[in-house]
């Protein structure tokens, strides 16, 4: 143990006496080396790393919304105690696509006194590969925001339609996102309704058409 200590310590002061950027840069590799050593190797929050925020982009689905009050909260949550919490993300390319954080991925872009303390960068967790097609990410997206409690009737509506577009079960949807039967139908219905008379023509008014007996009488 002692020979580990004078190791560690030893290579502490290398990384130390880096300019800030490649500092982070290894401190993140070293991060990843003993990710993959550690037995708690299937946990993203095992291995946070510092990423350019020009790297991080949100996905296009998040049914969760916070009212410019509550975001200037965050700001404050994040100014006052750090950041405590790190955006989940899926390695996509060359970058990240946000699956759970996207407000902590704006706090960190939008304010500039955090922006510059944290010097461009954001910390990210890195969902476990297996997650590489589009509705497993959104599925994912939505279990974090209603354990929260939070997400957008709407736009889960829209999100349930996808993923019936990509062939998923009621029963699958219900299983994924933690919903009840009841639940997918309702929220099937608010955009399945629209979708099926998009094509459709109405007049404005309806036509009373009165037959000879009517106009008879």
């Amino acid at each position: 143990m002692e020979n580990l200590q004078k190791k560690i310590k030893e290579l502490s002061e290398l990384i130390n006496s880096m300019e800030l950027h490649e500092k982070i840069n290894a401190l993140n590799q070293v991060k990843i080396n003993m990710h993959e050593i550690s037995p708690f190797k299937s946990e993203p929050v095992d291995c946070v790393l510092w990423e350019n925020q020009t790297k991080i982009y949100a996905n296009d689905y998040n049914p969760n919304s916070v009212a410019p009050k509550e975001m200037e909260l965050l700001h404050v949550s994040i100014k006052s105690d750090g950041y405590t919490q790190p955006i989940v993300t899926f390695l996509e390319n060359e970058g990240r696509q946000v699956v759970d954080g996207f407000h902590r991925n704006r706090v960190g872009k939008e304010f500039e006194d955090i922006k510059n303390r944290i010097h461009g960068y954001l910390p990210v967790v890195t969902i476990n590969q297996d997650r590489a097609d589009r509705s497993d990410r959104m599925a994912a997206t939505i279990r974090h925001n209603r354990a929260r409690g939070k997400h957008s009737v709407e736009n889960m509506s829209d999100i349930i339609m996808e993923l019936k577009r990509r062939n998923w079960t009621d029963e699958k949807i219900g299983r994924e996102l933690g919903m009840e039967p009841d639940e997918v139908l309702r929220l099937s219905q608010i955009t399945g309704l629209s979708e099926i008379f998009a094509d459709k023509e109405f007049s404005n008014s309806w036509e009373i058409v009165f037959d000879d007996f009517d106009k008879a009488s």
